[in-house]
C-alpha cells in the first residue's frame, strides 16, 4: 500500500501546506486538529472543553474519511496552551476515547494556530 492523502469537507481544510491525514502501511496519520468549525475560519466558542469537543469531531471526520475511526486510534498527542486546562480537556477526551485508551502524550505549548486552546493529532489503524 502506498501513501495516500485523505481529504474531507466534514473537517476544516488545512491552513498550511499539509494534508488533513495520510494513509500508509495500514495506518492513518492525522494532522493536528484545532477547534475550527468546518466550513468556517472560526474556532468553536467556549473554553477548552468546547474546543476539545470540536477537535474530536474534526478528528473523527478525518479518520472516517480515511477508513478508520476514533476507536481505532493507537496514539494521540495533545497540545495544550495552558496545562491548567488539563482536567477539563481530559474529561471530554475520556468521554470520546476512554474505552479505546490509546497511548497519549500531553504537552503544554507556548501557542497554537489561531490562538486555539487545544490541538490533537492521532495515529490509527485502518478498518
Amino acid at each position: 500500500m502506498g501513501r495516500k492523502k485523505v481529504r474531507t469537507e466534514n473537517a476544516p481544510e488545512a491552513i498550511g501546506p499539509y494534508s488533513q491525514a495520510i494513509r500508509a502501511k495500514g495506518m492513518i496519520f492525522t494532522a493536528g486538529q484545532i477547534a475550527l468549525v468546518p466550513g468556517t475560519k472560526a474556532l468553536a466558542e467556549g473554553g477548552v472543553a468546547e474546543q476539545t469537543e470540536q477537535v474530536l469531531r474534526n478528528l473523527a471526520a478525518v479518520l472516517e474519511a480515511g477508513g478508520s475511526s476514533l476507536e481505532r486510534i493507537v496514539k494521540t498527542t495533545v497540545y495544550l496552551k495552558d496545562m491548567a486546562d488539563f482536567a477539563a480537556m481530559n474529561e471530554v477526551y475520556a468521554r470520546h476515547l476512554g474505552e479505546a485508551a490509546p497511548a497519549r502524550s500531553t504537552v503544554a505549548v507556548r501557542g497554537l494556530p489561531l490562538d486555539a486552546l487545544v490541538e490533537i493529532d492521532a495515529v490509527a489503524l485502518l478498518d
